[in-house]
Parts: C-alpha cells; sequence; structure tokens
C-alpha cells in the first residue's frame, strides 16, 4: 500500500470515524444531511471535504479519486431495539439503499472501494426477526464482496456501554491475510444474537462469510470519574432540593448503591437515567437508575428523557446534575481540543449519535489497515 489510505465517510455526522481513523488516513470525501452536524464536522475538519446532501441525492461524480474504504454508519432509528420496527424499510434506515446505490454505480465504473464498513445498532441483527440482516448481507454479497460482522462494546476501550455491530465487507477480487481470517468466531467480538444472525443465512450467503480476527484491546484504565469536568460550562448542579427527588425516585436496591458509594469514602461519581418501571402493584413509575462502574449508552435525547445524569459523592455530599457536553465527548474517547457546539442538546445529540473513536481505531490499526497492505506471501487467494 503506498501512501495514505483513502476513504469516503458517509453519514458522517462530526466525523468521529475520521477521528478514529487518524491522521494515517486521507478522507476524500463525507456526506451528511443534518446542517448541524454538517457544522460541527466544518469546525474541526474543515469544508474542503463535506457536502450536506440527502445521500440519495448524490451522484458518483461527487466522489472524488478511489477510495480504498466506504465507511457507512446508516440511522439506527428504525433498527433499535427501542424504535419503531420499521427496520430497513423505515425512513430514516433506508439510507443503507442510497448507500447501496452509491457503491453500485462505482462498482459500474470500476472503482469499487476496496473495503465497507457499515456500523449500527447490535439491533440491526434481530430487525425483523433477522430479514434485516440478511438483506444487508445479500446486497454486500450482490455488489461483489466478500464479509463479516463484529459486536463491539466500547467499554472495552472507555468507561462507557456502548455496544455496536460492525460489518466488514472486502471486495472479492481481494486476498485476505492468514491472520485476519479466525477459524471459528472470537468470543469477545461475538455475540449470540450475531451467532444467530449468521446461521440464519442462506447456504450461498455463508460460504462468503468471513469470521474476522481481532485481538482484545489493551485493559484501560481509565475510570468514569476521571472523564468528569470540575468546573462544566455547559450544565449546572441541581439544587438540593432537586437531588432530594431523585433519590427519593429511586428503588431500594438503587439506594443500597448509593449508600455503598458513600461508605466507600473519597470521591464517587455514578451515572443516572430516568426510566419508567412498574411498581409491585403494577402501576408505571418513574425511577432513576444508577451504576457506579460505567457511564450508560449515551443515547439522542428525546424530550429529556433519554439524556444522562451524573451524582457525585464526597462524605456525606451528594451533588446531582446533567452529563456535560464535554464529558459526553470524553466517554466517545474525543480529545479537549474537538469543538462541540455551543448548544447543550445540539452537542449531546451529536456524541449520542456518534463513534467512540478508540473502536474505530482498534479496527483499523489491527482489520482495515493490514487487509490493505499486508505482503503478498501471506494472503489467501479470493474466491
Amino acid at each position: 500500500m503506498a501512501g495514505k489510505p483513502a476513504f469516503y465517510e458517509f453519514f458522517a455526522g462530526g466525523g468521529m470515524a475520521r477521528a478514529g481513523l487518524g491522521a494515517g488516513w486521507q478522507c476524500l470525501f463525507a456526506n451528511d444531511f443534518d446542517q448541524k452536524k454538517v457544522d460541527a464536522y466544518t469546525a474541526n475538519w474543515g469544508d474542503a471535504e463535506i457536502l450536506h446532501r440527502d445521500i440519495y441525492r448524490l451522484e458518483s461524480r461527487d466522489l472524488p479519486g478511489e477510495a480504498d474504504l466506504a465507511w457507512g454508519s446508516f440511522p439506527c432509528q428504525d433498527l433499535s431495539l427501542a424504535g419503531n420496527g420499521a427496520g430497513l424499510s423505515g425512513q430514516r434506515s433506508e439510507a443503507f439503499w442510497g448507500y447501496h446505490r452509491i457503491i453500485e454505480m462505482m462498482q459500474a465504473e470500476g472503482r469499487a472501494p476496496k473495503l465497507l464498513v457499515l456500523e449500527n445498532v447490535v439491533g440491526a441483527l434481530t430487525s425483523n426477526g433477522g430479514r434485516d440482516f440478511a438483506e444487508i448481507i445479500a446486497a454486500l454479497d450482490l455488489l461483489g464482496y466478500r464479509y463479516g460482522a463484529l459486536t463491539m462494546d466500547a467499554r472495552h476501550f472507555v468507561p462507557q456501554s456502548r455496544p455496536r455491530l460492525f460489518i466488514i465487507a472486502l471486495r472479492k477480487d481481494i486476498a485476505a491475510p492468514r491472520s485476519l481470517i479466525a477459524s471459528e468466531r472470537q468470543a469477545l467480538w461475538t455475540g449470540a444474537a450475531l451467532v444467530r444472525a449468521q446461521s440464519g443465512l442462506s447456504p450461498k450467503l455463508r460460504r462468503n462469510w468471513i469470521w474476522w480476527s481481532v485481538p482484545a484491546p489493551a485493559s484501560t484504565n481509565v475510570g468514569f470519574a476521571a472523564l468528569i469536568e470540575d468546573q462544566p460550562q455547559s450544565v449546572v448542579w441541581h439544587t438540593p432540593a432537586e437531588t432530594k427527588r431523585f433519590l427519593a425516585m429511586m428503588s431500594e436496591p438503587n439506594k443500597a448503591k448509593v449508600e455503598q458509594a458513600r461508605q466507600a469514602g473519597g470521591i464517587q461519581v455514578g451515572a443516572m437515567y430516568r426510566r419508567t418501571r412498574h411498581d409491585e402493584k403494577g402501576r408505571k413509575v418513574q425511577r432513576a437508575e444508577i451504576r457506579f462502574d460505567l457511564a450508560g449508552c449515551l443515547r439522542t435525547p428525546t424530550g429529556g428523557s433519554s439524556r444522562q445524569f451524573i451524582m457525585v459523592i464526597s462524605g456525606e455530599r451528594i451533588g446531582t446534575r446533567l452529563l456535560s457536553s464535554r464529558e459526553a465527548a470524553r466517554l466517545m474517547g474525543l480529545p479537549d481540543e474537538y469543538i462541540l457546539p455551543a448548544n447543550y442538546n445540539e452537542a449531546y445529540h451529536l456524541m449520542g449519535d456518534g463513534l467512540a473513536v478508540p473502536v474505530v481505531r482498534h479496527l483499523a490499526q489491527h482489520l482495515l489497515e493490514p487487509l490493505l497492505g499486508n505482503p503478498v506471501e501471506q494472503l489467501i487467494a479470493a474466491e
């Protein structure tokens, strides 16, 4: 591989795939239909590559050169377990077919990317009884790619629980290094849902399936408390009365977690969400649920219910507030130099829709870059 590998970044958001790929890669083109996300992308990466346009209105002439990789983190709302169940035919997640259309056009021009990466929620594996996943894989097969998938949780890299599905497809005329193909699935990156989804594919599709081999990451020593700002600018602390209301909303097991953290001494930081639960009489009640090991998965806020709060315990003192926008960015693995939108909701939305940067870097270092640059003698002949 001579020079930097080049990539296209579809559904680019704030450019977190670009951040994860790093300076060793060259971005040829980026695209998003959301003007606020384009503004965030431009603030961090400039406006030379980004094009604000619906993916269905893109033409192959809009994409310069020949990319080694086309990254596509297409919308997840219709595939999410918490979504509407519309699947690939839904108003948002059908954008996959816009991505597919672009690759198809480039294939006709003889410049289809060597690699495709599709990223989405793990609910994509079970959406419509697994039919949506099978449809994606069948589409990749018809485009001339072999493929495999990994379910990677950001908790192995940052203190945030964030499992995501990564489908990595390699053009069939390109060989793959033996070291990157596992003889069987790796348990760390392959949950039960992925095993069921893969086994549900047709025999023809399974013949072109690859269990990718990616090493486990080095253990991280960064805890959630280490990412908390002493003096956040984007949020304010709750009043004592508001904090008292949070404590009153907790179930007994959650109150016990708070008491255990208080008795542990020092400064303890917990992550909280408000949830609707059923009480012992079957009535719906709002609960505050807390954990002290990891932050919960950052989500796109809707109506305030999915915003994440923190609780800081120091001796007898307990304080609560919203997670700050900078803390959300740190949970995604972004450096403090990353420019966030000034508006809190816009910044939180950008992070909730984004990629955990260290996960992308690990995938690039241990799979994408070796696929593009290993010596010929280490290769398996393509089928």
